[in-house]
């Protein structure tokens, strides 16, 4: 099956014969649908936090932020941008030069109010000789959409969503890498002002985000009175996946040479694992708001940070008693009763019988805490409570492409959901005796994806690995709160960059 050039490019990549041969028959058998019990809703698997209890918590955070403890903001940012301008490319091809769908003309009708307009105005003139106004007024709307996303201009339709100028201040424009830069300043900060910041970008851009950090880094510190320390890291060639045809063998390159592919989100599991810290914030590099907006997510990041570090003490002060082998009867009875009831994970029919066992596994684990917001549509995915391969039930982020939508009962689940994915996380990652996890042992592997594209015409089957916040995590604790809706504002097309929260 392989070719000397193939084991030269397997090995290059450090991925086995084997790996190969397994995502080959993955790609062939399919991935099962999870066995899910129910969505998860409001006193149902998702904590809805009162007054008193918000209190506590945000106290919680604020008085571990002063200890000794490592905190970092990790935010997957390799994702390029041109998605967010389909609309934009699907106008630069089409048979017409004026703006003619609702989404092109609320572009041009709003166009002075994006962070970008002054940029790109200045490109404008440097490259067409002429200002936006002017362009618009000659009917040359496609040159301004060039130079929007062209190399001779922004170069908005090639770079990644971090670097595009995202948000208007009264003396300055903001950048999503930005935007983060200041909350890590006010929920992530340690006891001496330390910020750490973790991005995940593609090498390509690594000069580029580097290059932004070092220009910006000295006024935000100065702002808030802190000091970054910001690291780097790409997606892993190894966590690359094998494509294969649509008779699942696997693809070949015009040139004869084996197809790979990102292994998508999932592959980050490595890149967290590589960070050795003590609690770490994941949040999507696209969901950002302006300062005058940011009190809900500051206030909101705490309060899940809080909830976090409570349960993880108590976590840490059973599984020593456990260790320790000293539990009576009514200690162990109280354990159960806090897997059961605080971190949401149901000992099922199936489960191993040896109690002492069964809560140690579950006790001694990456525990995560999950924000949910109120369903409003949004594509993607949801809350759930999900069947664990040993049999238990347990809090699980999951995407519809996991849940047999053919069983009628299932479908209305998923229908019904109350709650949405915003990927709001804060991750413990490591044990009570202060050792880090290893994080790639908790994945599990049949919730991986099998996604349709095409390669120079042909179809193709792209194999996707479980995701971050989905398989990767799934024997992980996990924890659902209910958070504002107002903390999810996401930037899926450049037209979201109009909406108030955005402005």
């Amino acid at each position: 099956m392989f070719k000397q050039q193939d084991l030269d490019l397997l090995k290059s990549k450090g991925i086995t014969t084997q790996e190969v041969e397994k995502q080959i028959e993955l790609l062939e058998k399919g991935f099962p649908f999870l066995a899910i019990k129910a969505a998860a809703s409001t006193g149902h698997g998702i904590l809805s936090l009162n007054d008193k209890e918000k209190e506590d918590y945000l106290s919680t955070w604020e008085s571990y932020q002063q200890g000794n403890h490592e905190i970092v903001k990790f935010v997957p940012a390799s994702g390029a941008a041109s998605r967010m301008f389909k609309n934009l490319f699907a106008f630069l091809e089409a048979d017409y030069e004026v703006p003619t769908t609702d989404f092109e003309k609320q572009f041009f009708d709003d166009i002075t109010s994006f962070a970008f307009f002054d940029a790109l105005n200045d490109a404008c003139v440097v490259y067409e000789g002429a200002a936006i106004e002017d362009l618009v007024d000659d009917g040359k709307y496609k040159a301004v959409i060039k130079r929007l996303l062209d190399e001779d201009g922004l170069n908005y339709g090639s770079l990644p969503k971090g670097l595009l100028q995202f948000h208007r201040y009264a003396d300055a424009v903001r950048t999503p890498v930005e935007e983060h830069l200041v909350e890590g300043a006010l929920y992530a900060a340690d006891g001496q002002g330390k910020v750490r910041l973790h991005f995940t970008v593609s090498a390509d851009h690594k000069e580029l985000f580097e290059e932004l950090i070092a220009e910006k880094k000295a006024d935000y510190e100065k702002l808030f009175n802190v000091k970054y320390e910001i690291s780097f890291s790409a997606q892993k060639s190894n966590t690359d996946t094998i494509a294969a045809d649509m008779d699942n063998n696997a693809f070949r390159n015009d040139d004869g040479s084996l197809l790979f592919r990102p292994g998508g989100h999932g592959a980050l599991i490595q890149n967290l694992n590589d960070i050795k810290s003590d609690v770490v914030f994941v949040k999507n590099i696209d969901n950002v708001v302006p300062d005058s907006l940011k009190e809900a997510t500051v206030s909101y990041k705490k309060l899940i940070g809080g909830v976090l570090v409570k349960l993880q003490q108590r976590a840490f002060d059973y599984v020593k008693k456990l260790v320790a082998g000293d539990c009576s009867a009514e200690e162990l009875d109280e354990m159960l009763h806090f897997v059961e009831n605080e971190l949401c994970c149901k000992r099922g029919a199936n489960t191993a019988s040896d109690l002492k066992s069964y809560l140690l596994g579950k006790l001694n684990r990456p525990m995560r805490v999950c924000g949910m917001v109120k369903n409003q549509g949004e594509a993607g995915g949801g809350p759930f409570l999900a069947v664990n391969p040993d049999g238990s039930i347990s809090c699980q982020i999951l995407e519809s492409s996991q849940i047999d939508i053919s069983d009628a009962k299932k479908k209305a689940m998923f229908e019904k959901g109350t709650h949405f994915n915003p990927v709001d996380l804060v991750c413990a990652l490591k044990d009570y005796k202060g050792d880090a996890f290893d994080l790639p042992c908790y994945v599990d592997h049949a919730t991986g994806f099998i996604s349709h594209k095409s390669k120079s015409g042909r179809e193709l089957k792209a194999l996707e690995l479980p995701g971050l916040w989905n398989g990767a995590m799934s024997d992980w604790s996990t924890i659902f709160v209910e958070v504002p809706l107002e903390t999810f504002n996401p930037v899926k097309t450049v037209n979201d960059l109009l909406r108030r929260e955005h402005q």
